[in-house]
């Protein structure tokens, strides 16, 4: 797999997340449902934005694992929340991961009014190997 990040400008690099990605001679592609703060019982999360966002964060990378990808295969990341100013409060965790795992991603943040039951962040990610 060939990928190649198109920055026309720098200041995204400071937010962690690339304007578009260009992926050639692609093998595979995982397109995972958005992942949220729910245990492996099912059970939604009524914790607080940065526990929530820390669980949603080991979920993905459960799910990306176990399809035998890794993070660093993440080429679009989209962060739903029904709290910009919550997520953004603990915005420095997501950061970390994404360079913990070298993860160049097109992202999109959305808030919305709201998640399933008592969610309040959810990950929806694309890897290609």
């Amino acid at each position: 797999m060939e990928k190649r990040i198109i920055n026309p400008w720098q200041w995204q690099d400071a937010r962690n997340y690339v304007q578009a990605v260009e992926v050639k001679n692609v093998t595979s592609t995982l397109y995972c449902a958005g992942q949220a703060s729910v245990l492996a019982d099912g059970t939604s999360s009524h914790a607080d934005m940065k526990t929530q966002l820390l669980q949603a964060i080991e979920n993905l990378e459960l799910v990306i694992s176990q399809a035998g990808y890794t993070c660093k295969d993440i080429v679009r990341l989209n962060v739903y929340t029904t709290s910009s100013e919550e997520l953004f409060a603990h915005f420095d965790i997501f950061q970390a991961w994404i360079t913990k795992h070298g993860i160049q991603q097109a992202s999109t943040f959305f808030e919305v009014k709201t998640l399933f039951e008592t969610l309040s962040v959810e990950l929806e990610a694309t890897a290609v190997k």
